[in-house]
């Protein structure tokens, strides 16, 4: 059931921020046509809800966790608070980054959550980095570290991996290979096995699991974590999913099979959970009531988020660097 909400709240979120970057009507009035709200660049995990939640619920608080451009689950998962996420994507104060870090950069130290990235692969030497800090302080805590299937494919994932497995460092490299690289499918871009058989390369154990099915990933990350927590150093978990919607909130992916989509929505990773719960004795009212109370948090994210302040003029000239010049004044 933890899980099963977990996977609804990352879903309703990612749902009204859509309608609330493509100026469409919204739970709290919004009328269509009207300005987007959410500002900038909106990169959906539809249909990846499974991966953040079985991975995250074997994560403490004081562990750390980095993220991708596509990161709006592994922030909820770490349980970062939905209210301020919505507040951060339409760029106001009250957000994680008082509005300056948008969908794509956001951050929040309080549970751990390092940040999301709009650099494609650039949160793996950010992990590693963080694990080495939490080896060299013999803190017990871990670093998870999330990327898609395109990371693989530049330099910092060989790094990464390297670094991590000649240091032995508390890290779980987790792979959401969800079959596309922005526009471009994934596949024919990339030799061999992919990240597991890479991993395997670098002498780190790994296990590839349906990423779809939100009990499977929840049974592999726990024997991941347990391993890396315990001093095995890194692991990797290979989770094979899929990105229903397009590479942002306002591209409709006319470059996709629709065959393919079609296959893909038969394994939705919530509708598979539900059916397994249900099948398991839960009653329909249960669920029912979970959606619920999470479209509900979601509306009051909404409204809150709207009513926000935005950030004061003044902000622009915080968190820059001063070289002492003055000429970026």
């Amino acid at each position: 059931m933890a899980l099963y909400r977990t996977m609804v709240r990352i879903r309703a979120f990612e749902n009204a921020a859509e309608v609330a970057s493509q100026g469409g009507v919204s739970a709290y009035g919004q009328q269509a046509g009207a300005a987007a709200k959410v500002r900038g660049p909106l990169h959906l995990s539809t249909g990846q809800e499974a991966v953040p939640a079985g991975v995250c619920a074997h994560l403490r608080p004081t562990d750390y966790l980095t993220s991708t451009h596509r990161g709006h689950g592994h922030t909820l998962a770490k349980g970062a608070d939905l209210t301020r996420m919505m507040c951060e994507l339409f760029g106001k104060a009250t957000g994680f980054n008082g509005g300056k870090g948008g969908s794509m950069h956001i951050a929040d130290f309080s549970v751990g959550m390092l940040g999301a990235n709009g650099v494609v692969a650039a949160g793996l030497p950010i992990a590693v980095g963080a694990a080495h800090a939490q080896k060299i302080q013999q803190r017990d805590a871990i670093t998870a570290c999330f990327f898609g299937d395109g990371a693989i494919n530049r330099g910092p994932f060989l790094e990464a991996l390297n670094w991590a497995r000649v240091y032995e460092l508390p890290v779980l490299f987790v792979c959401e290979d969800n079959r596309w690289s922005a526009t471009t499918a994934s596949g024919p871009m990339t030799a061999g096995d992919g990240a597991s058989a890479r991993a395997a390369a670098m002498d780190i154990a790994s296990r590839q699991v349906d990423g779809n099915d939100v009990f499977a990933v929840h049974e592999a990350a726990a024997e991941l974590v347990a391993q890396v927590r315990g001093g095995s150093g890194p692991r990797l978990l290979h989770a094979l999913t899929y990105r229903v919607k397009g590479h942002v909130s306002v591209d409709l992916a006319a470059y996709r099979d629709p065959r393919e989509l079609e296959a893909a929505l038969d394994t939705d990773p919530l509708a598979r959970a539900r059916a397994h719960l249900l099948e398991s004795g839960t009653a329909a009212a249960e669920l029912d009531a979970l959606e619920t109370a999470a479209q509900a948090e979601v509306d009051a994210a909404l409204a809150t988020a709207d009513a926000a302040p935005w950030p004061d003029a003044q902000a622009a000239f915080s968190d820059v660097q001063d070289t002492g010049a003055g000429q970026w004044i």
